[in-house]
């Protein structure tokens, strides 16, 4: 909304303050037309085409009722729409959208001077408020895919590393039915019962070794690094001092045993914010607080760097962070620090998850 009022207001400012009535036409027409040129912008995002439209037909109408020759506010509105619209539709209707644009334009034109030189001119800015207008499309539907690879990649890895999880518990749930079986000899319903949970448990592993095949094709070194777990989190901190970020780690509240999925999801997280702090956030010192909590785990992560670097740079870490915590339920927040720096905390909840 504040593009269009801008827009608005700086029309009404040009009719007002500077308009020739007797080269322009009548400043009433030209304040009108111009308000409800301004009024149609607020279409450009949901519908650009529909915003298009409205402006290139009141333009027009104002043009065929009193041509206001040699005003600078339709100029900028037209352009503003064509931008809009070639940023936010398809190429197919992307064009005809600038074709009309230009039109409009070409139509004072020819109502006034029909110069040569002008058609030139203002064809020179339409064309170039439409290729502008292409290109951070382009850009945003790239960093659109770019973010969509890159939450599948983190979901991946998240998926992988609770493999390890699951598949223990359900060797152990396989194990522990085969040690009953030996003392249910007298039960045929247990024993029968017992058999057929061995049975499901063992289907269910060879099932996942054939899903962690698929999942492991480009990471089969992840298999043989150590698992992340917050108890190694002095041993990260360390390796990040050592490669110039000084760290200061606190622990509030009496570590409990977490879950191994919380457990690896909140080393991984830490692990990107002190990354992301390291690459972007220049000369600073960065602090990590872990709360224990009953039914809860809040991690914080800051720096006292640029403001706002560490959420700037080219990767994905935020991206890697939502669906770490969006697995369990949690939440996360980050964002630049009113004294300097940036922050991120995370709430991760244990209520919901079996320990």
């Amino acid at each position: 909304m504040l593009l269009p009022l801008g827009l608005l207001i700086a029309g009404q400012l040009e009719v007002w303050l500077w308009w020739v009535e007797a080269e322009q036409g009548p400043k009433p027409l030209a304040a009108t037309a111009l308000a409800l040129m301004a009024v149609a912008l607020v279409w450009r995002r949901e519908a650009p085409l529909r915003a298009v439209a409205l402006v290139a037909a009141i333009y027009a109408a104002w043009n065929l009722i009193e041509p206001p020759a040699g005003s600078i506010m339709p100029f900028v509105i037209v352009l503003v729409v064509v931008f809009g619209a070639a940023q936010r539709t398809e190429l197919a209707a992307a064009i005809p959208a600038g074709a009309v644009g230009m039109a409009a334009i070409w139509l004072e034109i020819a109502l006034t001077d029909n110069d040569l030189a002008n058609y030139a001119f203002t064809g020179f800015f339409v064309v170039g408020a439409w290729i502008a207008g292409r290109g951070f499309r382009t850009r945003e539907l790239g960093q659109e895919e770019s973010a969509r690879a890159a939450a599948a990649d983190e979901r991946a890895r998240i998926a992988r590393e609770l493999h390890d999880v699951v598949a223990h518990n359900v060797t152990v749930m396989v194990i522990q039915a085969q040690a009953a079986q030996q003392s249910a000899h007298g039960d045929a319903e247990l024993g029968k019962a017992l058999r057929t949970i061995e049975s499901t448990g063992q289907q269910a592993l060879t099932e996942m070794r054939r899903l962690l095949g698929l999942l492991k094709a480009d990471d089969e070194e992840l298999s043989l690094a150590p698992q992340p777990s917050l108890r190694e989190l002095d041993r990260l901190a360390e390796s990040v001092r050592r490669a110039g970020l000084p760290v200061q780690v606190e622990i509030h509240g009496e570590p409990v045993g977490l879950p191994a999925g919380v457990d690896r999801s909140a080393y991984r997280i830490v692990q990107e914010a002190l990354t992301n702090a390291l690459k972007h956030a220049g000369p600073a010192s960065a602090r990590v607080v872990v709360r224990y909590g009953e039914d809860e785990l809040l991690l914080e992560i800051t720096d006292d760097g640029s403001a706002g670097a560490a959420g700037n740079g080219p990767g994905h870490g935020l991206v890697g962070m939502r669906e770490r915590v969006r697995v369990y339920g949690g939440s996360v927040e980050s964002g630049s620090r009113p004294d300097g720096g940036y922050a991120v905390s995370v709430r991760l909840p244990l209520d919901s998850v079996q320990r």
